[in-house]
């Protein structure tokens, strides 16, 4: 069960405004991941709580940021409840696309859990709701994933699998690498993995 920290960056500075002190693991009915976000100074500021069934698909998912909180999960699409601060009232959301995403790299995951491509496919075009800091606004954008390169890496406890996805957003052509080995985010744009206390965990295939 991979057990770590995450750095997440401004994208203009790249200094970190906050960390991701999260677990995860896969399990008989899919993959879990659970993260507790703290400031720089170590305030709290958020959690995420996902899980995903076997093919990828979020099964539940729970959101905090700003004193907002989304739950949502995979039905008709993708649908939402989002709460506000005071908790008084509650908004409901519903979208045609195929799972979530936002700030947490367990997003990122996630999605390249969904499409599981291989190094000679094409690329994959994927719909995604967007929950953006720090209100957690939905937000749909289309991105087209694709795996560029598998390469294996030598280390203690064996060879480490290390994917490199280019993702491309669709609405404006913008394109950034992400690299992922097994359910850890090694490097992405705004995202650095501080620590790491145990081996990355493969999917089953």
């Amino acid at each position: 069960m991979p057990r770590g920290r995450y750095a997440l960056l401004d994208p203009h500075d790249h200094t970190p405004f906050a960390h991701e002190h999260f677990q995860c693991a896969p399990g008989p009915s899919g993959w879990r991941y659970v993260s507790q976000v703290t400031t720089p100074e170590g305030d709290h500021r958020g959690s995420v709580d996902l899980a995903l069934d076997e093919l990828g698909r979020p099964l539940r998912l729970e959101l905090h940021a700003g004193g907002w909180q989304v739950r949502g999960a995979a039905l008709d699409g993708v649908t939402w409840v989002r709460t506000d601060p005071t908790g008084t009232r509650a908004t409901e959301g519903n979208v045609r696309a195929h799972a979530f995403t936002g700030t947490s790299p367990a997003f990122l995951v996630a999605t390249a859990r969904l499409l599981r491509l291989t190094p000679s496919a094409a690329a994959t075009r994927v719909r995604l709701v967007d929950f953006t800091e720090p209100v957690l606004a939905p937000l749909t954008v289309d991105q087209s994933w694709a795996l560029t390169e598998r390469q294996a890496h030598t280390t203690d406890n064996g060879p480490l699998i290390v994917d490199a996805y280019q993702v491309t957003a669709l609405d404006t052509g913008e394109r950034h690498t992400v690299h992922l080995a097994g359910d850890v985010v090694v490097a992405a744009p705004g995202v650095e993995l501080d620590d790491l206390r145990s081996p990355p965990s493969d999917f089953p295939a």
